[in-house]
């Protein structure tokens, strides 16, 4: 197929989690035979923390602003198969009416912040992705979250056929490596900074922190602010490019995953940095929310968190069993959650819309919905 999108960022992973998901479906997708042209509007703060534009495979379009690229696009749909917006996707209304007007056969929404993006739509914002007539018009929609998320985006904005393709890891960018002495840490938590995770974060790893002075604690990501607690035992780097995500990860003992407010309460919302840090064989802590057992079995795969006093719990268990638990981990990755096993999963799911043929509705709505 010849699939066209228009999204957000692949170019840059700065304060923004589509662009290592992205880059590795579409190195999936290149491999299983497809082509993939990717329209990105080139803006200052991506621009400034840029750090791949080299895609194998991949025809990338930056572009200034809608009309200088309206022609080109154009162009590309003529013999395309496939057209995909994205959310966030700063022109994609106008992406949306290039696609519906195009002869592609399967026009596509893939929605990377479903809970976002329901939470949005029901508090009246406007969104630079979803127009007046919402998704009636897709043939298809894809969301990045699955549970209620699924059956919301039917009855509150007209999708006609829903069904979910979760995130999903590069092996051969997230794996075992050797641990760098400056990012040696007993937790680190890796995430952007957002004001719904600030509470989890100040419980569960700044807590941590304030009541193990003589233990190190590492915050990897953008858009902290200088009001942020930090303690002497916290070390933090502002960026840090998806190439140094195992070394980020293999550096720590344990690492935090946390999932943001919005997509914790719809539950089946596995973060991109939750299969990373498995795939690199670390042992992950994590919040709890509904379906996290889906991807990854609580006790044995993962170590599933309440409350700061949990966390010292998994922070002082053995090295050894730190270990056991991230190669548990690391091998349902891998059995499981590849950028590959997402590309097998969209073909499917692609073909299955083409010949129109139904998506059976799963009884607690964690695998698709549709027809």
């Amino acid at each position: 197929m010849k699939i066209v999108m228009f999204g957000l960022t692949i170019s840059s992973s700065w304060g923004n989690g589509h662009a290592t998901l992205l880059r590795g479906l579409f190195k999936a997708l290149v491999a299983r035979g497809h082509r993939m042209v990717f329209f990105e509007r080139d803006v200052p703060y991506y621009a400034r923390h840029r750090d791949m534009v080299d895609f194998p495979g991949v025809e990338l379009h930056l572009y200034a602003d809608w009309s200088s690229v309206r022609a080109e696009a154009t162009n590309a749909l003529r013999d395309a198969d496939v057209g995909i917006i994205t959310s966030y996707c700063p022109d994609g209304i106008a992406a949306t009416n290039l696609v519906l007007d195009s002869k592609v056969s399967l026009r596509v929404l893939y929605d990377l912040d479903t809970p976002v993006t329901l939470e949005a739509w029901k508090q009246g914002q406007s969104l630079t992705y979803i127009g007046e007539r919402r998704l009636v018009d897709f043939d298809l929609v894809l969301s990045y979250t699955g549970g209620e998320a699924l059956a919301d985006l039917q009855r509150l904005l007209g999708a006609r056929r829903v069904v979910p393709l979760y995130g999903s890891v590069d092996p051969d960018v997230h794996r075992p490596v050797g641990p760098l002495s400056d990012l040696v840490s007993d937790l680190s938590y890796l995430g952007t900074y957002a004001d719904d995770r600030q509470s989890q974060l100040d419980s569960l790893f700044i807590g941590a922190a304030r009541r193990l002075p003589a233990r190190r604690f590492l915050i990897g990501g953008s858009k902290y602010p200088h009001t942020f607690p930090w303690l002497p035992n916290i070390w933090y780097i502002r960026h840090v490019p998806p190439a140094s995500h195992a070394n980020f990860y293999c550096s720590s003992l344990l690492t935090l995953n946390l999932t943001r407010a919005t997509m914790a309460r719809m539950g089946y919302c596995p973060s991109g940095r939750l299969f990373e840090a498995a795939a690199c064989g670390t042992a992950i802590v994590s919040d709890c929310w509904n379906g996290l057992s889906d991807f990854f079995q609580p006790g044995e795969e993962v170590l599933v968190v309440h409350d700061v006093d949990e966390t010292i719990e998994a922070i002082t268990l053995s090295s050894a069993e730190l270990r056991k638990i991230g190669a548990a981990a690391r091998q349902r990755a891998l059995d499981q959650h590849t950028a590959v096993h997402r590309a097998i999963e969209m073909e499917s799911i692609f073909e299955q819309t083409f010949c129109r043929e139904p998506v059976p509705v799963a009884q607690d709505l964690s695998a698709s919905v549709g027809g």
